[in-house]
C-alpha cells in the first residue's frame, strides 16, 4: 500500500508538471540587428496570465528578419536581410532546434538576391523558399537529411513594374509560399502587382497554365494566407491598404473582392504588413503600419468574402508581423518602431481582440514564430 501511495503521488506530480508545461507557449522573434537588436530571441508566453518572458538570445547573424520552423519543429530557417550594396549578399541560415529551444547553426547559403525578407518551408519539410525583396527574385533550396540546406537549386527572376514610381519601378518579391493543399507555389510581388503561380515538380518550379493573378494596379501585394477549405487565398496589399480575396474558377484563380483594412474616417498614411486567418477559417486579421492597428474581418460562411468588424490599436508603433497562438486564444503583435510585443486575447466566438495589458520590450521585433 505504501508503494502504491508513492506511485500515485509520483503520477500526480508528473501530471501537474505536464499541465504546467502546457500552460507555456514558446516562440522565436525575428529582428533587425541594424536597429539595435542582438539577433533571434526565444520567449515564453504564459497562457494563463498572458505574461511574456525572454528565455534566450541567439546572436551572430545580421538582420534575421523572418523565420520559419520546419513542420516537425526540429529546424529553424532564418533569412539574413542584407544586400550586396552593403558589401554583403543576402543569406538564409539553417538551425537545429534543441530540446530546450537552443539554436545550433547547421549551415548558411546565399539567397541569390538582395535583402531576403521571407522564408517558407514545404509541408513535407524537404524544400525551402526564400524571397529577395530588392532584387525581385525568389530561390528554391533542398533540405538535407540533417536539416541543413543545399545551395539554391533554382532562382526565379521576376519582371515588370507598377504605377507607383517610388515603390514599383522594379519587381519586389515580398513573399513566396507553398500551398498546403496542392503542388502550387505562390509568390507575391509588390513591385509588379502580381501573385505569381508556379508548380513544384520533381524538385523544380515550373509554370503550367495560369502564370499569375493581376492585383489592382498600385496595390503592392505583400503577404497572403490560405483559407482552410483550400479554395480561397487572401492577399494583403501594402501600398493601398487592402485585402484581395481570390478563388478558383475552373482552372484559374480570380479576384472576387477587394476590401480596405482601414476605417472610413482615416486620412493619414498607412501600409499593410501581415495577414493571418483563424484555424477555423471564420476570421481574418491584417496589420496596418501607420494606423497602427489590427483589422479584424468576419469571413462569411457562404462565399468566404470579408466584412470588416473592427480595427484595434496595437498599443505600439509599426506592427510588422503578428502571430496567433496555435490554440487560437491569443495574438502577439511585433511592433517594430516602438520595440515591443503586445498580447491580445481573442474571443473565438466573435473573432474580436482585447488588449491584455501584457507586453515585453524587445528591440526591433519584426516576426513571430511559435515553437511549442
Amino acid at each position: 500500500m505504501k508503494h502504491f501511495s508513492l506511485f500515485i503521488g509520483f503520477l500526480f506530480f508528473v501530471l501537474a508538471l505536464c499541465a504546467q508545461n502546457s500552460d507555456s507557449q514558446y516562440f522565436y522573434v525575428g529582428t533587425y540587428t541594424s536597429e539595435g537588436a542582438e539577433g533571434i530571441y526565444l520567449c515564453k508566453l504564459d497562457q494563463k496570465t498572458g505574461d511574456i518572458s525572454l528565455i534566450n538570445t541567439f546572436s551572430g547573424m545580421d538582420n534575421p528578419s523572418f523565420l520559419r520552423l520546419s513542420p516537425d519543429n526540429n529546424y529553424l530557417y532564418a533569412v539574413s536581410e542584407t544586400a550586396k550594396g552593403d558589401g554583403k549578399t543576402g543569406f538564409v541560415h539553417a538551425y537545429k532546434v534543441g530540446k530546450d529551444g537552443n539554436l545550433s547553426l547547421l549551415n548558411s547559403e546565399e539567397s541569390v538576391g538582395d535583402n531576403p525578407c521571407h522564408v517558407d518551408v514545404s509541408p513535407d519539410g524537404t524544400e525551402v523558399l526564400v524571397s529577395n525583396y530588392s532584387s525581385g527574385t525568389f530561390s528554391l533550396f533542398s533540405v538535407k537529411k540533417d536539416g541543413s540546406l543545399t545551395p539554391a537549386s533554382q532562382t526565379i527572376v521576376n519582371k515588370g513594374s507598377g504605377p507607383n514610381k517610388d515603390r514599383q519601378e522594379t519587381p519586389h518579391a515580398h513573399s513566396a509560399k507553398f500551398s498546403p493543399f496542392t503542388d502550387e507555389v505562390f509568390n507575391a510581388d509588390l513591385g509588379t502587382d502580381q501573385l505569381n503561380i508556379y508548380h513544384l515538380n520533381d524538385g523544380g518550379l515550373v509554370q503550367v497554365g495560369q502564370a499569375y493573378v493581376k492585383i489592382t494596379p498600385g496595390a503592392g501585394p505583400r503577404h497572403f494566407d490560405f483559407h482552410p477549405n483550400g479554395k480561397v487565398i487572401y492577399v494583403i496589399n501594402e501600398l493601398n491598404s487592402t485585402i484581395s480575396a481570390l478563388k478558383k474558377e475552373g482552372k484559374n484563380w480570380v479576384v472576387f473582392q477587394n476590401i480596405s483594412t482601414l476605417p472610413d474616417d482615416f486620412n493619414g498614411e498607412s501600409y499593410c504588413a501581415d495577414i493571418h486567418i483563424s484555424n477555423d477559417g471564420n476570421f481574418l486579421y491584417g496589420s496596418n503600419r501607420g494606423h497602427n492597428s489590427i483589422a479584424v474581418f468576419q469571413v462569411e460562411p457562404d462565399d468566404q468574402s470579408l466584412r470588416l468588424l473592427e480595427t484595434v490599436s496595437v498599443e505600439g508603433n509599426w506592427p510588422r508581423n503578428f502571430g496567433i497562438t496555435p490554440d487560437g486564444s491569443r495574438m502577439l503583435v511585433a511592433n517594430q518602431r516602438s520595440h515591443n510585443i503586445t498580447v491580445f486575447n481573442i474571443d473565438r466566438q466573435t473573432g474580436k481582440l482585447k488588449y491584455s495589458g501584457n507586453e515585453i520590450e524587445l528591440p526591433a521585433p519584426v516576426c513571430i514564430e511559435f515553437w511549442k
